[in-house]
């Protein structure tokens, strides 16, 4: 008998929303070698929806990855089936800011399970079925490339996704793969509305205003640059010019400069309310 043929997939988790869900369909339209994309989040829903809007099948994995029994399910399907994975793209992950003593343990705890535990799981799981040739996307966050108040526990969870990808990248080049870690700025998803749950509404610091960016052009950035076979990718000027400065002035100096410009900060002006203008809108 004939070896039996490995079917051609990418794995995306964190597939109901925002970046992942723009993995999935970019890839599915991109990619014409691919037979199937595995999308993995915790909203079924979402993912049914997504499934009829992708141009190839997408086979649903309705998963909560803070827990070892969703990632097993993962695990045992892999066994299963021994499909060649072309493209893993680790998109699961939260955030929630304030002042550390003012989010409960659970939700700093979570934050490293999904944003760390569940991310190297996975990618661990999948490296014996990734083809020569596959790209690995993994999501940081400019927030990996220096420490910040208010963000504490979510900034040090991406700085060690950045670390983790650059030390896999080495390892895994030899087998002609690449790792690319994912470093956006501010992008316009559900991530804020998650993030603000439960803390008081505050404007969003001017440097986070002005470089929200799209995440259809993030992910089209990420796989052009992990194609190109980068270990890094970072959109939009601002934030490389974010990434470079982090390189060469001292972290203390830059997060002064960030608590300046800050929607409280000094450098700031307040912003006025709709109700405090007597518009119908803010005023800067």
């Amino acid at each position: 008998m004939g070896k039996k043929r490995c079917k051609s997939i990418a794995i995306v988790t964190g597939a109901s929303s925002g970046m992942g869900r723009e993995a999935v369909l970019q890839l599915g339209d991109r990619f014409g070698g691919l037979e199937e994309i595995w999308a993995v989040a915790r909203r079924e829903d979402r993912l049914k929806e997504l499934a009829k809007e992708s141009v190839i099948p997408v086979r649903i994995f309705p998963l909560d990855l803070s827990e070892r029994e969703g990632v097993k399910i993962l695990e045992d399907a892999l066994k299963a089936e021994t499909p060649a994975v072309r493209f893993l793209v680790n998109a699961a992950g939260f955030g929630k800011n304030g002042p550390s003593s003012q989010i409960y343990w659970e939700d700093e705890a979570d934050m490293v399970r999904v944003n760390c535990e569940a991310l190297c799981s996975v990618t661990n799981m999948a490296l014996p079925y990734l083809a020569k040739g596959a790209r690995v996307l993994q999501f940081a966050s400019a927030a990996a490339f220096l420490p910040q108040p208010e963000f504490a526990v979510y900034a040090a969870s991406k700085a060690f996704v950045l670390s983790y990808s650059r030390g896999l990248d080495a390892e895994l080049r030899s087998r002609g793969l690449c790792v690319t870690a994912v470093c956006p700025g501010p992008v316009k998803t559900e991530f804020f509305q998650v993030m603000e749950e439960g803390q008081p509404k505050r404007d969003y610091p001017l440097y986070k205003r002005l470089a929200m960016a799209k995440p259809e052009k993030v992910v089209k950035w990420a796989i052009l640059d992990s194609m190109a076979g980068k270990r890094v990718s970072v959109y939009g000027p601002l934030m490389k010019g974010f990434y470079l400065l982090c390189k060469i002035l001292p972290h203390g100096f830059l997060l002064y400069l960030m608590r300046g410009f800050s929607a409280e900060g000094p450098f700031t002006t307040k912003r006025l309310s709709a109700k405090e203008a007597g518009k119908g809108e803010d005023k800067g």
